[in-house]
Formats: C-alpha cells, sequence, structure tokens
C-alpha cells in the first residue's frame, strides 16, 4: 500500500516533515484555510485541501495523520468534526497529535520528563491537556503525541528581530525555556513513523534549555552587533500571548526520542543551530 500522510493544518513544521517524506515516494496531503497558499504547497509536492474537511470519506487510502491544530475555546477542532471517522479508518498505521510542553505548567526551572505530572496553570496549557485526553480516549487509534519545545528554524530565528531593531532581552529571574529546531522535529516524526508505538508520548527539544536573553546575545553575536537592550519582564511592554510564555519556567528532558526512537539531533543546542542558519542564510 502507497504511504499517504493526510496532513491536517499544514504548517511550518508539518513542512519540514513533508521535505522529508515526499523525496521517498511519499503521498502528502495538506489541509489549509487559504486557498492562496495552495500552490506553494503543490510546489512542495504536497496535495492542497481545504480546511475544514468532509470527514465522510477524508481518512480513505489514509495510512498516517498527523494533526498540528491547536484546540480552541470549544476544545479539538478535529475530533469535533472528526472523531467518529478517525474511529472508523482502518487502514491507519500511525496517528500523530503535536501538543506542547505547556502542559507541564511551571517548574521554576526544574526538570520534567514525559512521566511528570500535567499541572499547567494557563487556559492554553489546560486545553491541551484535555485535547490529549479527548485524542487518547478513541479506542484503537494509533496514536503518538509529541510535546514540542519552543520551535525555531529558517524563517523563524532571533536574526530578522535584531536586524530590525525590534528584539529585547526580557529578563525574568530563573527564566529558562527547552526549544527545538524543526529540523529535528520532523526527524522524531519520521523516526516514530518508521517504529510505531501506539500511545507513545514524547518530549521533543533539544539538550540544551537556556534563557531567553542568553539565545539573542549569542545571535548579535553572530551578526557582531551589540546585545539588544535589557528590559525587565514587569516593565515590559507584551501582549498577553508572549507574557503567558513567560509564566512557565523548566527544562525538558528528551531521552526518550534517542533512547526508543534512535534520533541523533542534528542541532542539540542553539549554538549550533544558529551558526548553521546564519551560513546558510536561512535568517
Amino acid at each position: 500500500m502507497t504511504q499517504t500522510l493526510l496532513s491536517l493544518g499544514h504548517g511550518y513544521t508539518a513542512r519540514a516533515l513533508a521535505r522529508r517524506l515526499v523525496p521517498q515516494g511519499w503521498t502528502v496531503i495538506g489541509t489549509l484555510r487559504n486557498e492562496s497558499q495552495f500552490d506553494a504547497l503543490r510546489a512542495d509536492g504536497v496535495t492542497p485541501m481545504l480546511w475544514p474537511l468532509n470527514f465522510d470519506d477524508a481518512f480513505q487510502g489514509v495510512t498516517h495523520v498527523l494533526s498540528s491544530i491547536r484546540p480552541d475555546d470549544a476544545g479539538d477542532p478535529v475530533l469535533r468534526l472528526g472523531q467518529s471517522a478517525l474511529a472508523k479508518a482502518d487502514d491507519l498505521k500511525w496517528v500523530g497529535y503535536l501538543s506542547t510542553t505547556g502542559v507541564y505548567g511551571d517548574m521554576d526551572g526544574g526538570w520534567v520528563d514525559e512521566d511528570t505530572p500535567l499541572e499547567p496553570g494557563g487556559m492554553r496549557g489546560k486545553m491541551r491537556v484535555k485535547a490529549e485526553a479527548e485524542w487518547q480516549a478513541i479506542d484503537g487509534l494509533p496514536l503518538h503525541i509529541f510535546r514540542l519545545a519552543g520551535i525555531y528554524g529558517p524563517g523563524r530565528g532571533p536574526f530578522a528581530k535584531l536586524r530590525r531593531g525590534t528584539a529585547r532581552r526580557i529578563i525574568k529571574k530563573n527564566q529558562v525555556f527547552s526549544r527545538a529546531h524543526v529540523d529535528d522535529i520532523a526527524q522524531v516524526l519520521e523516526a516514530s513513523m518508521k517504529h510505531p508505538n501506539p500511545g507513545g508520548i514524547y518530549n521533543v527539544c533539544d539538550d540544551s534549555p537556556a534563557p531567553p536573553q542568553d539565545i539573542l546575545s549569542f545571535a548579535a553575536e553572530l551578526l557582531g552587533m551589540d546585545p539588544p537592550p535589557e528590559v525587565p519582564f514587569e516593565e515590559a511592554d507584551m501582549t498577553p500571548m508572549a507574557r503567558s510564555f513567560y509564566a512557565d519556567s523548566k527544562r525538558v528532558r528528551n531521552d526518550r526520542i534517542k533512547d526508543e526512537l534512535g534520533v541523533v539531533l542534528k542541532y542539540p543546542n542553539y549554538r549550533d543551530a544558529l551558526k548553521a542558519m546564519l551560513d546558510a542564510d536561512q535568517t
């Protein structure tokens, strides 16, 4: 049977995965809300479909499903529209749900792994916990959950803000984040597809959690610029969304993707990643 991936919410991470799968002969179908983006998907070898789907026949011939669609106030949009169809899809070998390390909540800089209790403080984290549980409740679904740290990569690095002069080093005591390069997320997903373990949950991040201001300082150094000014968190003018990211401070362990999936990170730390992005002009 031809291997066919249905990518629900075909965004930044899913596009990186498609770049790995399409050259191997996979059929990749990606959903988008805007038809104006269809030509870009076709150029990547991806068949575009308009979201929301008619789920009556959406899974016909589909062997793999990846959902990148975040929950909204009413719950998970995919399950709201397509849970019944998912439960009846007989050809599925692998289903992946992209969640977030935000489900662990604030650990005051401490370490978490996949067995850490889920205690999110904010509404977005609580909605993710609820969505994970709803996916897990579908009997017989070959589900794999991926809890992603902060995603960066080509076009999503610190360089553009530094060059525009809009970057700020926001300082909050004991604040530390984990992050993941999009290419490493894609290779984790591919490795899981090759070695399915229904029920598996994986943290996806690099080996070097760090305060956010350290990344900006290093990127400025690479560009030969002075680091942007420091701004105390309490004084920073931020959107509610941006401020919410600073509510949690934790370090995320990634042993499972290495031990179980055999993943060797391409970018185990932000320093290697930022150097490579700059060398390749992927800023």
